[in-house]
């Protein structure tokens, strides 16, 4: 102990020049301000002034070598020294590099500030572009000694640690241990072996990654460690409680894995959000089954109240988001149950045929307007590819649970017709969110690279195809043999036990979202093809399974509903309301003529009533061009007024999709299917 007395008084002699030296700083710095002003000084004061600058300067670097020095003899003192333990050895050595890696940090500061500003007197105060740049690695070298002090603490800590540990052996070495102390000894050993096992390194693993930038972050903890008075700064840190990032952007981030997986947590934010929007979904949906509209705008309009318009109270909304996908992933298996292989097999061709045509229409229509309005080509090929796309949930809610059967021999049933559109139509959103990236690089190319990029297109669309018919290879392997010795087994095992059979289901859906998933096609088309090879099962099986699963699909729905209402902004629309409303029915008109156009074409004579039912269900955007639009405004495609022009665009749409589809359902559906329908 008397070595590390010596040697922590040469530890903290520069720390006693520095302070002494504190007050003659301010007065050398107010000395170069009026210097650098250059107003009236001599010459010769300011060599003066850079010799003694220098002159201190040097006498530092020579008091730190000097340090140095008597650093690395204490080290050896230490490591020589055997009345010391190994813990006790460890903790002192360890204490030493953190100062000597404290002086040199120190050192390469000094000359980094050096070379800052040879740097800034070399640039033109009038360029920008320099100016930006030079901030931009000044913020970087910041970062870089954030980390290297945040690292330089974390090592403290463990030097802390290994004090404890050797206090701790020396206590147990002095005095006789019960059989008790012995036990929680040994316990606390494993304890310490068991987070060294688990304990992830991703922090130091990650940092020197390729694309890993470094940025400042605040931490804000939770209102519940604050108020505890009686706990120290240390405590707070490892309370329970959750902390928020904030990033200089103004992203949040939420804890997703601790450090010390043997302690449970969980986000109490989520929580919060979706017991709020269950309560508050409640009297909306309720509000809206009086005046006679959906239930699903009530969800809506609960999302739109909390989210970032209203009251703002929804804390994690990308969890929202994430859980409603579920819902969406239920809607389309229930979906699926109704849609047999047999009514597949007869409107394939025209689900094929309808939403590419539709696409086509709709992208020359926006090419030409684009043309018209000098807007740039791939943001024009983008707009109209969005808009374009339907609601498959919106849709589904009008149709589960209606009573729709063929009138005549040869005729075809609207809903078979309507959803199998819908879902091709999710497997060009998952190929148009394949191909994105080439188009931000064609927007950017010359017109020999734009033939490059086309070809890049269509081989993305060969790849497309391809998975596709893989896709519905591997269904009719299920269905032929897997399905119903699966369903059988399952039903078998669920006697008196339905939560087996809930997880069996749940457990197929899930592996058919995932297959399509790595095929590179859309979930959404793995979960309705997963419903459709349990419906060919037979009636019963799909009543059994509807009964079970629709609970769950209800409340997830109402999760994605309300998420939806998250990203409606009624200030924007209040302010835009004229051109938004303008915009909203020419994109309504145009996709329900376009869509009566094609069917008319592709539809048999004995079923053309049915395209104007089609084509009302077809004639609203769906909410996944918020997704298109969120990636597009990062990648530069569209700007952020035109973002704002999509989100309203296609929540108007929704809105109005319901009065379009009664119309159309009470002028072309007979009554006894009308009624169901409504």
């Amino acid at each position: 102990m008397k070595v590390l007395e010596k040697n922590y008084f040469w530890m903290l002699l520069p720390l006693l020049h520095l302070i002494a030296n504190a007050a003659e700083h301010e007065g050398v710095a107010k000395h170069a301000i009026k210097l650098h002003r250059g107003k009236g000084a001599a010459i010769t004061q300011r060599k003066q002034w850079v010799l003694d600058s220098c002159r201190k300067l040097s006498g530092l670097l020579r008091q730190k070598t000097v340090v140095l020095n008597k650093l690395k003899s204490a080290i050896r003192a230490v490591e020589r020294d055997a009345g010391l333990s190994d813990e006790e050895k460890l903790f002192q050595v360890h204490t030493f590099e953190i100062f000597q890696k404290e002086l040199n940090e120190s050192e390469n500061s000094v000359f980094q500030a050096i070379y800052g500003l040879q740097r800034a007197l070399q640039g033109d105060y009038k360029d920008v572009v320099n100016m930006k740049e030079s901030s931009r690695q000044r913020l970087e070298a910041l970062r870089e000694a954030a980390i290297k002090e945040e690292t330089e603490y974390v090592e403290l800590l463990a030097a802390e640690k290994h004090q404890v540990e050797a206090l701790k052996n020396m206590q147990h070495q002095n005095k006789s241990l019960s059989m008790l102390d012995e036990i929680l000894e040994d316990v606390r050993k494993a304890a310490d072996r068991l987070e060294e096992e688990i304990e992830e390194h991703a922090f130091d693993d990650n940092k020197s990654v390729k694309g890993v930038n470094f940025e400042a972050v605040l931490r804000v903890e939770e209102e519940e460690a604050n108020s505890k008075q009686n706990l120290t700064k240390r405590e707070v840190e490892d309370d329970l409680g959750l902390s928020m990032l904030i990033d200089s952007q103004n992203n949040q981030y939420i804890l997703t894995k601790p450090r010390d997986s043997t302690i449970p947590r969980a986000d109490h934010h989520f929580i919060k959000d979706i017991v709020t929007i269950g309560m508050l979904s409640l009297p909306c949906g309720w509000l809206c089954t009086t005046i006679g509209l959906p239930t699903m705008f009530g969800y809506i309009i609960c999302g739109v109240l909390l989210g970032p318009s209203g009251l703002n109270s929804i804390k994690s909304i990308v969890q929202v988001e994430t859980l409603g996908e579920f819902g969406v992933f239920f809607t389309l298996f229930l979906v699926g149950l109704e849609f047999s292989p047999e009514k597949l097999r007869k409107v394939w061709k025209i689900s094929l045929q309808g939403p590419c045509y539709m696409t086509l229409l709709m992208i020359a229509f926006g090419l030409l307007w684009g043309h018209l309005l000098q807007i740039r080509p791939t943001q024009s090929v983008f707009i109209s590819t969005c808009l374009s796309l339907s609601s498959t949930p919106l849709v589904s809610r009008f149709l589960v649970g209606s009573a729709r059967g063929e009138k005549e021999a040869g005729d075809l049933d609207y809903s078979a017709v309507l959803l199998g559109m819908l879902v091709m139509q999710d497997v060009q959103l998952g190929l148009f969110i394949a191909v994105m990236p080439t188009l931000i690089q064609a927007g950017a190319s010359t017109y020999s690279s734009i033939v490059m990029e086309i070809l890049r297109i269509l081989v993305l669309i060969g790849q497309i195809l391809f998975s596709l018919a893989a896709v519905f290879l591997l269904c009719l392997v299920i269905k032929t043999y897997l399905i119903g010795p699966y369903y059988r087994k399952l039903h078998m095992e669920s006697k008196g036990n339905k939560e087996i059979l809930i997880l069996g289901i749940s457990a197929f859906i899930f592996l058919m979202l995932t297959v399509t998933e790595l095929l590179d096609v859309s979930m959404e088309l793995g979960c309705f093809l997963a419903g459709a090879l349990i419906s060919s099962q037979g009636h019963m099986v799909t009543e059994e399974i509807v009964s079970y699963i629709e609970p769950i699909r209800d409340f997830l729905a109402i999760i994605f509903f309300a998420s939806i209402g998250l990203h409606v902004f009624p200030t924007f629309v209040v302010y835009e309301l004229t051109i938004l409303m303008v915009l909203t029915l020419a994109v309504v008109i145009m996709k329900f003529v376009l869509a009566a156009l094609v069917l008319s074409l592709l539809l048999p004579k004995t079923s053309q009533y049915i395209k104007w039912i089609v084509a009302a269900g077809l004639a609203q955007v769906s909410e996944f061009s918020f997704v298109l639009g969120s990636r597009a405004r990062r990648a530069g495609i569209i700007s952020r007024e035109v973002y704002l022009l999509i989100l309203s665009v296609t929540t108007l749409s929704l809105l109005l999709a319901p009065v379009l589809w009664r119309a159309a359902i009470t002028k072309c559906v007979p009554r006894p299917d009308r009624r169901a329908s409504l």
